[in-house]
Order: C-alpha cells, then structure tokens, then sequence
C-alpha cells in the first residue's frame, strides 16, 4: 500500500471518527429532553433507529420504575425488567417484541439476560438459526425475527454511577452490514450516556415520590363532622417533579357545630415548601382549637411563620361556616378569590379584602361575613387549579366561572380536578379544591338559642331551658351534668362578663352548651384552697365534660362546654 493509498484510508478513518462523534454529541442534546422515564426510554431508542440499527428496545428495571436503586453488575439472576420503549424501520413493524409497559420475558440462555447479568455487552454478528430464540420473548417472535431477514443482535447494559438500569438492545435486517467490534464500542459510549439521563429522571422521580407522600402525609386523613355542610375536597399533584410541594388544605370542627375551612398556598416546591406547610397547618389547627376567630388565625399565622428558617411565605383563605345563622366568616391573605355558587347555579367570587401573604409581615386582616341560603356552595382553591403555561390567569379564572356551576356535592378526585384545571403539559403547579355545600336548614331540630335576663334569675331560667330541650330530645341522662354546666357558665358570666347574653344548645354528634357575655377577659382554672368559697366552677366542668373553653367576639366572649352522647341515643328528631 503506498503513502497515497495510506492517506486516504486514514481520512475515512477520522471522518469517521469525527461522525461518530457528532453524533454522540447530538444524543445529548436530543436525549433526556424531560426527566421522565418513558419519555427518555423512547427517545433513546427513535435516536438510534435507523441510523445506527433498524429496530431497537430499552428495557428497565423494575426497582428503577418505583425509585429505588438499580442493580450492581455481577450479582446472580437476572433482575425484574419492563419493556419502556420500542422503535423499529417501517419493514420491521410485523415483529412481536415485549409489549411497552409489560413485563420482559426472562429466560437464563437469552443474550439479554446475560448481559443483564453480567453487567456487560453482547455482540451476535451473524446471528445462527438456534440463536433467534435466544433473542426474542417466545418462539413466535423468534420465527419472525428470521422471516423477516434479521441477522445481527447487539445489547449493551445501561450502567450510571456504577449501578445497572437496564438494558438497550438492537437488530439489523436485510442487506446492512452486521454490527461490528466498532458498533460495540460506539452503543456501548451512547448507553454510558443514556444511563445517566435515566438515572437522574429517576432520582427526579424519586424525589417527587418523596414530596408527595410527605404532602398526602401532612393532609387531613379523614373529614371530621361538618354541621349544616357537604365538604368535598381533592388534592393533585402536578406531573412536573418541580410542581409538587406547598398546597394544603384543612377542615376542622370548631366548638358550637361551626366549621373552619383553610386552603393556602406556600411559595415554592419541594421538600422545603413542604416541610414549611406542615408547620403551618399544624399552627393553624392548635389556633383554631382555641378557637381564634379566622383573621385572627391569620396573624398568628403571619407571626409563625416570620420564625421559621426557610423565610418563606404563603398566601392562605379561612373561611368558619356557622350554622346557627347560615353565614361564611372569610378572610384571605394574598390568596386567590372563593367563589360562591348559588342554589340556582349562578356563580361569582367573593369580594374578600385581600391581605399581605402570610409571612410578609403586614398585618391585620379584615374578614368579611357572607350570608348563604341552602344548596350554595363556597368554592375554595389554590392557583394550580388555574395556572397554565400558555393561558393569561384572568382567562383560566373565566373558565372556572363558567364551569363552577358544573360541581357536585360528591367526593372530588384528582381525574375531576382535571376538568376544570389546565389540561395535559399545561398545568405546572399541584392543586387543591375544596367546595363546601350549605346543606337545607335541618340544624332547627338539633340548634336552640335562649335570649337570657341579666339578673340573678339568669341561672334558673338556663337550667328549665335546658332540662325542657333534654327531654325533647330524649336526652334526659344528661340532664342532671348539663344544668349543673349551664349554671356554673351563667354563674361566671354574671360575676366576670357583666351578665349573660345568650344560651345556646347544639346537639349533633356531641352535646354542646355556649353563654356569651360582654366581659373581655376569657376564663381560666384556678388553684382552689379548702377554705375558698369559690373558684371550682371551671374545675368541675373540666372534670364533667369532654372539654370546655372560650373565644373572644366581637360584642365580648362566648364560653362553651362539650359532653360526650350517651351511647344509643337518638338525639334529636329529623324534620
């Protein structure tokens, strides 16, 4: 061979090599495009088909597929595999590999399961008549791969950071060359590559398996009683790994059969907005047990989360239902508008005065009192609910408008979240929906309110209320506790409230007496001694009842206690 001769096969050789790598270059960038596991799966395989083989397949482990960690090369018996993509030439298209989404047949002699195995490649240049079924799933895809004039097999594992994923596999029909040592090279340095988008789309989704369960963690568990109200809630996270995180909701029964409702929003995603969320929810559950009223909740809010590390804010809308009067307290901060949707299908947002987000440092809040007749429902969501890449949110909030009318009372999930959210790609942030329903007013039949004298004559007139109402409802075994609970509540409200105002009777689900009064100072237990004429009414309604306790209103306090129903009562009848 002369120096001419010599010359030229060397250019061929580094035009090669340079074509080689351009094209390893451009599966980076056409490779990985998203960190979802099918979606990488089958970009690799359209990568290779047909430039590099005529048909192709990416298997993955099954441990991969739920997050966990891959296999090491070496170990014995083949790890559990899904086929995740297939691409194959227009004359391929009659073969029968693994079906996409199902298990891949396993058997020790094929090639895949060695290499899988072994953690190394596998090369069948010129693949003999005995070898097809050592290729295909079952002898029928084997009879089919050589009619259809198969000849060269090649798999390679694909290995990141030294942990096996999987494996990508490829065949040439007709008249193509058989793969060579040099094909072997080449897909072997295009899987290195593949591997390590596959390993992060599952450490990606990993991470966001771990935000969700923490989410779905820190979400109520149960609905909790809910007088005069259907609730009806749904949280759903995004498909975007970067969208999960800080949406929360919360439904807590409030002492006098009244409902809190909260919804909020924590800037941010991730662990660290989660995280955020949790301590936030878990504030605003212990000040609405002490039954703060909402804008109060708020700022108690607002000063929490001022001491939290992660310096973050969240927008946040509490809404109380009290059924005694049928009228929603609202109170927002920075949150998106609720919507109220009437009985006969009309729809419109509640005008609520917008406050700071919780965390900016700008307080106080107003509330806003929003009367609702039966069949309304109040409609409480997070922006994910209308936020869309591609849409102006004034347009998506039309939308809901327009939709809201469409809501049923029944149980919501997250496939009928997605009639009113963005659909497909377009919706990047988790969202929450919450709906409460006033129900028709059956609370007559389980609610009493007395208007009380201010005088000494409070106390009895309480007691022949009470007693009179117990035997109504055929609850005469708690008669006996309760006058002696009434009394002592109208007993302090004369001493300490500047006479009692109202005596109110709610039975539902436990048996609950409230007194309000005009003092300003809320009551506390106090240390007794045996020679104290008084200073045990609290004590003893500590001792008698579930629990007790107080709240500040607008006119001064309501004090209330709680007792359990005696098992097999019937309580009050139903209209």
């Amino acid at each position: 061979m002369d120096k001419e001769e010599t010359d030229v096969e060397q250019g061929v050789e580094e035009d090669t090599a340079s074509d080689q790598l351009g094209w390893l270059n451009e599966a980076s960038v056409r490779i990985g495009s998203t960190l979802d596991l099918v979606t990488t799966s089958q970009e690799l395989a359209d990568f290779t088909v047909p430039h590099f083989a005529d048909g192709a397949a990416v298997d993955l482990l099954e441990s991969v597929l739920h997050g966990e960690e891959g296999a090491h090369p070496g170990r014995t018996g083949r790890p559990a595999t899904r086929a995740m993509a297939v691409a194959a030439i227009d004359a391929l298209t009659t073969l029968e590999p693994d079906p996409v989404g199902e298990l891949s047949a396993s058997n020790v002699d094929q090639f895949a399961t060695i290499c899988l195995t072994l953690g190394k490649p596998v090369l069948v240049s010129r693949i003999e008549p005995d070898e097809y079924v050592r290729i295909a799933p079952n002898s029928r895809s084997a009879e089919l791969l050589r009619r259809a004039g198969v000849h060269s097999y090649l798999v390679v594992p694909l290995i990141a950071r030294g942990v096996l994923l999987g494996a990508a596999d490829f065949i040439r029909a007709g008249d193509r060359a058989p793969f060579t040592a040099a094909d072997l090279e080449l897909a072997t340095q295009l899987a290195s590559r593949a591997a390590l988008f596959v390993d992060n789309a599952r450490l990606y989704e990993r991470e966001r398996e771990h935000v969700v369960a923490l989410q779905r963690s820190l979400l109520p568990r149960a609905t909790p009683v809910t007088p005069g109200l259907t609730v009806s809630h749904c949280y759903a996270p995004t498909a975007d790994p970067s969208g999960v995180g800080g949406d929360w909701y919360d439904i807590a029964s409030l002492p006098g059969g009244r409902t809190a409702l909260v919804v909020g929003d924590v800037m941010g995603h991730g662990l660290s907005a989660a995280a955020t969320m949790g301590r936030l929810r878990a504030v605003g559950r212990t000040l609405m047990a002490m039954d703060m009223a909402p804008d109060r909740v708020l700022a108690r809010l607002d000063l929490a989360a001022r001491d939290l590390e992660e310096d973050q804010v969240a927008t946040c809308l509490c809404a109380v239902y009290d059924p005694a009067d049928a009228s929603f307290t609202v109170v927002s901060a920075g949150h998106p508008l609720p919507m109220l949707i009437g009985p006969d299908g009309s729809a419109s947002f509640v005008d609520v005065p917008i406050g700071a987000p919780i965390g900016a440092g700008v307080i106080p809040y107003d509330a806003l009192r929003v009367p609702v007749e039966p069949g309304s429902r109040l409609v409480l969501y997070t922006d994910g609910l209308v936020k869309s890449r591609t849409r102006d949110i004034d347009v998506q909030l039309g939308r809901l408008l327009r939709s809201a009318p469409a809501l049923r009372f029944a149980r919501f999930d997250a496939a009928a979240l997605s009639d009113f959210a963005p659909a497909g790609t377009e919706r990047f942030d988790e969202a929450v929906l919450l709906v409460a329903a006033a129900r028709p007013a059956t609370w007559a039949s389980g609610l009493r309110v007395w208007d009380l004298p201010g005088d000494g004559s409070a106390a009895g007139a309480a007691r022949k209320h009470v007693r009179e109402q117990l035997g109504q409802w055929h609850l005469d075994d708690l008669a006996d506790v309760t006058e002696l609970v009434v009394s002592e509540l109208v007993g302090n409200a004369l001493r300490y409230g500047g006479g009692p105002g109202r005596l109110r009777l709610l039975c539902h689900d436990r048996l609950l007496v409230e007194v309000s009064d005009t003092g300003p100072d809320l009551p506390q237990i106090q240390h007794a001694s045996l020679s104290d004429e008084g200073g045990r009414g609290l004590q003893l309604i500590n001792m008698l009842c579930r629990r007790w306790g107080s709240c500040r209103t607008e006119t001064g306090k309501v004090v209330w206690a709680e007792q359990d129903m005696p098992s097999g009562a019937s309580g009050p009848p139903l209209p």
